[in-house]
């Protein structure tokens, strides 16, 4: 039996980096590389035509950027994860993807392993951030939780809150699962439920909801 390819479109502005890119995934056999994109609209186009799993972009693409582009890819297919693979680096980029609904940022100097790792991840709803960037993030959405009023979400249950507390502190499924005592089917459920909960489609989507929404706090995703 073959074997299900995940489903990729790759958009940026530069032919070279897209070719790159292409050849790199096309390699490994769990991986399609189903469409192409030049700018950021027309990445929107293919997400509405093809609903592929993974949307790998850039920031700065003519037409469309890649922080709107994702606000449209998130709004017509909720169920594709959009990776960014960018040299940007900067506060204000990294927090207006996430809010747009990114579940991965990496930077193009990472490794070709680390770039295949974040697909597959970010298909299984999990997060695939670079860790200057998820301190980044948690510093800058710790921060805004305070001005907000309260939970806008359903609550989660005890079980729910630790299962999150562990996938926001970058534990696997698999880790939660030994650390919980639980079965593996036990956790995605729990995850699934907490995604329905939160209305998002990944972890990181999921611990920027929680943590705005007062359900999730500092204390509760860091080491004493």
């Amino acid at each position: 039996m073959g074997v299900e390819k995940i489903r990729i479109i790759i958009a940026d502005d530069h032919a070279v980096v897209r070719e790159g890119t292409r050849e790199l995934l096309q390699k490994e056999v769990d991986l399609e590389v189903v469409g192409e994109a030049g700018d950021g609209e027309e990445a929107v186009r293919l997400v509405r035509d093809l609903k592929p799993d993974v949307a790998i972009m850039d920031i700065a693409m003519p037409r469309l950027n890649g922080i709107e582009a994702t606000k449209q890819i998130k709004t017509i297919s909720p169920g594709t994860a959009v990776l960014m693979l960018t040299a940007y680096e900067h506060d204000q980029y990294v927090f207006a993807l996430l809010e747009a609904g990114a579940a991965g940022y990496l930077l193009k100097d990472v490794p070709s392993e680390t770039l295949i790792k974040a697909v597959r991840a970010v298909h299984a709803g999990e997060s695939a951030l670079h860790p200057v960037i998820a301190r980044k993030a948690l510093d800058h959405f710790m921060r805004t939780t305070t001005k907000t009023g309260g939970p806008k979400t359903q609550p989660l249950t005890d079980r729910e809150t630790e299962v999150l507390r562990l996938a926001a502190k970058g534990q696997s499924n698999r880790e939660i699962a030994d650390e919980l005592s639980l079965s593996m089917r036990t956790v995605q459920a729990h995850l699934r439920n907490i995604f329905n909960k939160l209305k998002v489609g990944s972890r990181t989507e999921a611990v920027i909801a929680a943590l705005k929404n007062g359900l999730l706090t500092f204390e509760d995703i860091t080491d004493s």
